[in-house]
């Protein structure tokens, strides 16, 4: 899949979302980028504050959600397995955002 595509479906993943989660993600920048940190093997990192520990309102600095292409392309076959996995990473790193953790991820099959 090409970077173009890649880009619309984490756009739509995000589009998809509930206008009430929306607005509570509206200061956080969704990004695409090839490559994770070098052996960390991610598809995706949320990096900010998560909502349940913020005190005093948003940040200055809105938090950031990288979705790693290259990874989720060789993890994933097909196109349809693509848009799927994309979709569970976005929502995986949202839901960091407010403040689920891996386990409990895991438990709701978002892991």
């Amino acid at each position: 899949m090409r970077r173009a595509a890649f880009e619309q479906v984490v756009a739509e993943a995000v589009a998809s979302l509930p206008a009430w989660a929306a607005e509570l993600v509206a200061n956080v920048v969704v990004r695409v980028e090839d490559w994770p940190p070098p052996g960390s093997g991610l598809l995706g990192l949320y990096q900010g504050t998560p909502r349940l520990h913020r005190e005093g309102g948003e940040p200055v600095e809105p938090d950031r959600i990288s979705i790693y292409r290259v990874p989720i392309l060789r993890h994933a076959e097909g196109r349809d397995e693509v848009r799927e996995e994309i979709r569970i990473t976005v929502l995986h790193e949202l839901a960091h955002h407010f403040g689920i953790d891996d386990e409990r991820l895991a438990e709701l099959g978002y892991g």
